[in-house]
């Protein structure tokens, strides 16, 4: 049944537009995603969710008092910073992407002066030596973490995206010796982002040719990643390295990644809100748990109307893909040669459909938390009725990048 009937009526004298997460999907998702990890091992490994798939820190606590949840990884060390006093409750932070601004390092450094549990990424030299210098000035000793390349490389083809260039266990050793050498620095762990595996759809609709192709690839990858992030674990074991945590995953390889033997945690984040870019996946289906709504300000010509907002549109590579999408009423459609606009969003309408004035329309959005980067709250709705309204990141002034 669809729940957007039930929607328009919790949310009929609210502001527009505006953004929502429906909580029982939320959590059923949330609960879903944990079965996953068991699925097919029997081990339950913890599940540190992905803060930029999320940008609301009420949404974060609610997962972290879960059974399941520990730890969040983090987008930005300046957010990481902020988050250490944010949460209501202490939890160990991961910033998954290295960074060369001082101040932002400086600010880790404060919070773990005061008792925060951060770790910064690094991949390469000149990352090891900022840090270090930096950590020293402070007096403490910084947790790093190594961020392996994941990627798939065959002769002509590279599959997987363009991250770290720590692609053999040679790599990894030749770094984390660097790091040895620093007196301010700690190896604390490792993380290897299957972007291939979790975040690529292989069941697109009208796409069977190409779907094949990709889980073949997937399989492919599974084999050659696991066995060099294995090796690159054990090599550091046996190089004298003490890790507190290896990575792993995202929302569409939770089930190959938890079978890593040498993984000792998962990340998942997009499938919490479950957006329109993760619908087409072979082996699993997440409730869409969040969204927007825009309200119908013109009737510009018979059969279209026009509402006003609309273009959160997702990053990455150009596409239709990236676009919201309509959901209700049904039978509505963007037009080809305007899209999402910054300030309206035309559709056309099916015969039979009717919209006036101030009609809501209810969309959702490609990519999960980059939609939080529009709205300053998040509308909460639990049981056909609006429970509580929540600031996003933006709705704390923060923006992070």
């Amino acid at each position: 049944m669809s729940p957007f009937p039930a929607y328009a009526a919790a949310l009929r004298n609210l502001r527009l537009p505006l953004a929502y997460v429906d909580l029982a999907r939320f959590d059923q998702n949330a609960a879903d995603l944990v079965q996953r990890v068991r699925a097919g091992t029997g081990r339950m490994l913890p599940i540190r969710p992905a803060t930029k798939s999320i940008r609301c820190v009420t949404l974060m606590e609610r997962l972290l008092a879960r059974d399941g949840y520990a730890g969040l990884m983090c987008y930005s060390a300046a957010e990481a910073a902020w988050l250490s006093r944010a949460l209501s409750r202490p939890t160990h932070l991961l910033v998954a992407y290295p960074t060369l601004e001082p101040a932002d390092i400086r600010a880790c450094l404060e919070a773990c002066e005061g008792g925060a549990d951060i770790t910064l990424m690094v991949d390469d030299p000149a990352h090891v030596r900022l840090l270090g210098r930096l950590a020293e000035d402070y007096g403490q000793t910084l947790s790093v973490a190594l961020d392996l390349d994941m990627s798939l490389r065959l002769p002509g083809l590279h599959f997987g995206v363009r991250r770290s260039p720590l692609h053999s266990p040679r790599a990894a050793l030749e770094l984390a010796s660097l790091i040895a050498e620093h007196d301010a620095l700690r190896l604390d762990g490792v993380m290897g982002y299957e972007a291939q595996v979790a975040g690529l759809q292989d069941a697109v609709p009208n796409q069977r040719a190409m779907n094949a192709a990709i889980r073949v690839l997937k399989r492919a990858s599974n084999v050659d990643l696991q066995k060099r992030r294995a090796d690159t674990v054990a090599a550091l074991h046996q190089a004298g390295h003490t890790l507190r945590f290896v990575n792993g995953g995202g929302t569409g390889s939770l089930e190959a990644t938890a079978r890593d033997r040498s993984v000792s945690e998962v990340t998942a984040g997009s499938g919490l809100y479950s957006p329109t870019l993760f619908d087409n996946f072979s082996h699993f289906q997440h409730a869409p748990a969040a969204g927007f709504v825009l309200p119908v300000v013109r009737r510009p010509a018979p059969g279209f109307v026009t509402c006003h907002g609309g273009g959160y549109v997702a990053s990455g590579s150009a596409g239709p893909e990236k676009l919201p999408v309509p959901m209700y009423p049904e039978g509505l459609r963007l037009l080809p040669t305007e899209g999402a606009g910054e300030v309206q969003t035309p559709l056309q309408l099916d015969a039979g459909v009717s919209l006036s004035p101030g009609d809501p329309v209810f969309f959702r959005h490609a990519k999960a938390g980059e939609l939080c980067e529009h709205f300053n709250n998040l509308v909460l709705l639990e049981r056909g009725q609006v429970v509580d309204e929540v600031p996003t990141y933006r709705g704390q002034g923060r923006s992070f990048l």
